[in-house]
């Protein structure tokens, strides 16, 4: 009989500044369990005999069973006669699995896994809905996710066709350091011109240039001169690199399968090839626990329209399609705030984009619209400055990227960060190793963000709006926490009135937080030196925009 090999992906031991090795199991028998560990990524590599022509058609599955029931996990084939079942496990215990085909040397294999319990501080499991709080991201383990992206459309590109990704490692942990735990980018994109101006820079330093490499591509050839015979197997191996050091980083892909506002040669909507592409990405990282599917980026843009006129309809078949092919049922959305509007029921958040200046109200009004989904700003026009002018887009300012992205915070939205260096086809993987002079991002911000709000539980609070007209409010009943964020130039505004009708403030303590700085002030008793409350007094005016903390509240509604 022909040797069967199992190839186990990423070693148990985990090593702070790489990522994880592989680890090989040949002749695995199938009465010898498979030892893993509770949202750790396995591949199990079968190997035929002969070439199966069209793989892609096959219905390959491995049923398997276990104390949460059974799944139905799609194998996908990996070129050279391998078919790869990819696993993980949510749940402890054993778990057994047989494979189903038509192709006699892979139906009927047999094997089992035994799931040992997470150990690492860091991992919860993948992203899900809650029933009991549906305006929010959940782990699997129960714990809130914070989500707080970072938009880096082009890191397939960083370092491909290199064996190790030292570049994709150090900025992925550039992004795990600063807080952010979601990385909204491409499977593939392209762009040799750009929609807008390629700043002259760019131009004189290639390296930082990754629009338009004709090296890459997902099918065979290259965009400019596509094949669409067959996948190249070579991208996704690469990007098999990329999805597993997220994983190692804790950090979430907000994968977007197809981006059509780009200069993508893609193959015609429904065909033979472009359901080869989608299929092949759902079966390929869905056992990924840091996996959500976002269909398409600008999904029903003028250009997508413009390239299919039924694109409506295909963005349906296309959520359709994933849920069926999907085992894991990771979320799923559509980078298209009017189809999220008109088909709510079909997607599991709403994304939304917004550049508006009044952006805090502006999403108080979807926060308003959908009481029963999570809501995540996938683009609010903060487009961080860089050594690059690659798109400015409304607001490059620093602290007003910022400021844009507390907006959307205090209005009960997720919310994504961009710098024009990282986010679109120009990456500098390692910014703070610039020359001096050169325009560093500030990271520092957002870290300092997630510094604050991991001391308090932002699933709780809800925005408030009728007391506090100059200033954004967040209350938290529950934990009896407000949260009152102040412009620099506001020196103050009315939170006693607040207080007065909604808690009980007898035994309460405040302190201020600097967004730039990360500084808290001494938490002190809540105490009125003016009928309005902190009416002429407030740390770092015209310094820096701060945020009031007041906790031990106790709610008038209990």
């Amino acid at each position: 009989m022909k040797k069967i090999f199992f190839i186990l992906l990423f070693a148990l031991v985990f090593v702070q500044t790489s990522f994880a090795q592989i680890k090989v199991y040949e002749n695995t028998k199938a009465n010898k369990a498979i030892k893993t560990v509770q949202w750790e990524v396995n591949d199990l590599v079968f190997k035929t005999r002969k070439e199966i022509k069209s793989p892609h058609l096959e219905n390959v599955f491995a049923v398997v069973k276990g104390s949460d029931g059974i799944q139905k996990i799609p194998l996908f084939y990996n070129g050279n006669k391998e078919w790869v079942f990819r696993f993980s496990s949510s749940v402890i215990g054993t778990k057994t699995f047989v494979l189903k085909s038509k192709i006699r040397d892979l139906n009927g294999k047999k094997g089992k896994f035994t799931i040992s319990e997470n150990k690492k501080k860091e991992r919860h499991g993948g992203i899900v809905k809650n029933d009991d709080d549906k305006r929010h991201f959940y782990y699997e383990d129960g714990s809130h996710y914070f989500n707080l992206a970072f938009e880096c459309d082009w890191l397939f590109a960083l370092d491909y066709g290199q064996k190790e990704i030292a570049k994709t490692k150090h900025l992925l942990n550039l992004i795990n350091q600063n807080g952010f735990n979601q990385i909204v980018m491409n499977v593939y994109a392209y762009d040799p011109d750009v929609d807008w101006v390629k700043d002259e820079q760019l131009k004189e330093n290639p390296q930082h240039d990754y629009g338009a490499r004709e090296d890459i591509f997902p099918f065979l050839g290259s965009n400019s001169n596509p094949d669409y015979s067959d996948l190249n197997y070579d991208f996704f191996k690469h990007f098999d690199k990329v999805i597993a050091g997220m994983h190692d980083k804790e950090i979430v892909s907000h994968l977007m399968i197809y981006v059509w506002n780009k200069r993508v040669v893609w193959p015609k909507a429904g065909s033979d090839a472009d359901n080869m592409y989608y299929d092949h990405i759902i079966k390929r990282y869905q056992a990924f626990p840091n996996m959500i599917w976002d269909v398409s980026k600008e999904a029903a843009s003028k250009i997508a329209v413009a390239q299919n006129k039924n694109i409506v309809q295909h963005l349906e078949e296309r959520i359709d399609r994933t849920r069926k092919l999907d085992a894991f049922n990771r979320l799923v959305s559509i980078h298209d705030f009017g189809f999220c509007k008109n088909h709510k029921d079909q997607v599991d958040f709403i994304s939304t984009q917004d550049w508006k200046l009044s952006l805090h109200e502006s999403m108080l009004k979807v926060y308003n619209l959908f009481p029963d989904k999570p809501v995540f700003n996938i683009e609010h026009g903060g487009y961080e400055e860089s050594p690059y002018n690659v798109f400015p887009g409304g607001f490059s300012n620093a602290e007003e990227c910022l400021r844009r992205n507390y907006e959307c915070l205090f209005a009960g939205v997720y919310t994504t960060y961009y710098w024009q260096a990282a986010s679109w086809n120009a990456i500098i993987h390692n910014p703070f190793e610039q020359p001096e002079g050169v325009i560093k991002p500030r990271f520092d911000y957002f870290k300092n963000m997630r510094k604050l709000f991991d001391t308090v539980n932002f699933e709780n609070f809800e925005p408030v709006t009728k007391y506090n007209p100059r200033s954004y409010t967040l209350s938290n009943s529950k934990d009896g926490v407000v949260l009152q964020y102040f412009p620099k130039e506001v020196h103050s505004d009315d939170i006693k009135r607040m207080l007065n009708t909604e808690f009980n403030y007898e035994n309460a303590t405040w302190q201020w937080f600097n967004t730039l700085t990360g500084e808290f002030t001494k938490e002190e008793k809540l105490v009125f030196k003016h009928k309005y409350g902190f009416w002429d007094w407030r740390p770092w005016r015209n310094e820096a925009d701060a945020i009031l903390i007041i906790r031990n509240l106790e709610s008038k509604k209990n």
